[in-house]
């Protein structure tokens, strides 16, 4: 529908003035001129990278016909020419992000696909893990040099490989510290986009991508306690809810606090496998010396993080009153102490059980009040969860787990009709 067919129509009947009418106009060209832009990026980023491969898929065709000298001069190739779109893109087109985004993404593959022929022709041995490291050390620069939100999200991505390849999928496994080194060198082009674009898309893909880099990478450390991971892990989630709900990141749209979202589900996931008994089984049965914890990273990983969601609760907290407190923020105080209940006392799964149906009646009560169904539902799916958990584990009759499920069925049913009956009437008022 074009908005220039009815505006005469307005200003004739005395709706909107003449003036009024040029800036709707206005507005709605700046509107759809950003989202031309938009797409312009996005298929100059997927064309750059298509055309990328397809250099190196037609090289890699005759690539066995080729005497040494030409497979590195081939080699080469797809980095003179990343770096000739870099240059020009400086020179030429400094302010357009399309071409820089995209002369970006270009050399950011052709780095990698250099090294990999550069190490084929020569022989150059080495594992991926290596290769990925270098990779990532030689396109960190393309960051900053030209301000590519594109190549950071491929380096975070990439720094995250490195890490679950060095730790999760080669043996032997290996502690992969360097990658927290790595992400800190790229959390200052993360904060100089907030500050210049808030309203970007590539923010809404740093705030996804960087809290799950971290969820991934954080297991990593663990060795020979896993258990004391689990201490790391909630209060890891407690420092993302504390930073998705920071002046820094609380203005934005549910779906695009990655923080806010990953904490949350993380935390209930967390909880639900930790409502059933088996892993207080095993931890009555562990037996840890001052003198050995000292010795873990586990343990250093687990304080460290404990300490930064303490502190972060206290500075969000700070003049409010506890009214504004989530219960999401208080968990992992909760699960520490109910972890150290559940060294000596057989209780601490039912006690997690309280808090998930804790947190699930606190999230459909705040969807009531906030009339939001996503927040009702979400409460509603802890409570469903809880039971399915239960199902499996209790000893109550098939007719008796039949009626809790009809039961929680009922609810959803209930609830949201009762929520959309309330909005109906409120439209009818107006």
């Amino acid at each position: 529908m074009s908005i220039n067919k009815y505006l005469p129509e307005l200003i004739n009947a005395g709706v909107i003035s003449s003036e009024k009418a040029d800036q709707i106009r206005e507005y709605y060209k700046s509107k759809s001129s950003s989202s031309a832009n938009r797409l312009f990026v996005v298929f100059g980023i997927l064309g750059a990278i298509l055309v990328g491969l397809g250099i190196i898929l037609i090289i890699a065709h005759n690539w066995d016909e080729l005497s040494r000298s030409t497979k590195t001069i081939f080699a080469f190739l797809p980095l003179l020419i990343g770096h000739g779109f870099c240059l020009f893109t400086l020179i030429k087109k400094p302010d357009s992000m399309a071409w820089r985004e995209s002369a970006t993404a270009f050399l950011f593959f052709a780095v990698g696909a250099s090294i990999s022929l550069i190490s084929q022709i020569y022989h150059i041995p080495g594992n991926l893990s290596a290769f990925l490291l270098t990779w990532m050390l030689l396109c960190l620069p393309l960051v900053y040099f030209m301000k590519s939100s594109i190549a950071s999200l491929l380096y975070l991505v990439g720094i995250t490989y490195y890490a679950g390849e060095t730790s999760y999928w080669t043996y032997p496994a290996q502690e992969s510290f360097n990658y927290w080194i790595l992400l800190l060198l790229v959390l200052p082009h993360y904060y100089r986009l907030y500050k210049e674009n808030p309203k970007s898309n590539f923010l809404t893909f740093h705030n996804w991508i960087i809290p799950l880099s971290v969820v991934i990478t954080l297991g990593t450390i663990a060795n020979t306690s896993g258990d004391l991971m689990f201490i790391a892990y909630f209060s890891l989630f407690g420092v993302l809810y504390q930073i998705g709900e920071s002046k820094l990141l609380n203005h934005q749209k549910a779906r695009n606090n990655g923080f806010r979202i990953i904490a949350s589900l993380g935390t209930v996931v967390l909880l639900l496998v930790l409502s059933f008994d088996w892993f207080w089984a095993e931890l009555r049965d562990e037996h840890y010396s001052l003198t050995q914890l000292f010795t873990l990273a586990e343990f250093y990983a687990s304080a460290l993080l404990s300490i930064m969601a303490i502190v972060l609760l206290i500075l969000q907290q700070k003049g409010k009153s506890l009214k504004h407190l989530h219960p999401m923020s208080l968990v992992f105080l909760l699960f520490i102490v109910t972890y150290l209940i559940g060294l000596y006392v057989p209780v601490a799964n039912w006690l997690i059980n309280l808090v998930v149906f804790a947190i699930g009646i606190w999230m459909i009560r705040a969807g009531a009040k906030q009339d939001h169904l996503g927040i009702l539902n979400y409460g509603l799916l802890i409570i469903t969860a809880l039971v399915t958990c239960r199902f499996f584990d209790t000893d109550l009759s098939f007719v008796l787990r039949g009626l809790l499920f009809i039961s929680v069925g009922a609810g959803f049913f209930a609830a949201n009709y009762q929520m959309l009956k309330k909005r109906k009437a409120t439209e009818r008022e107006i």
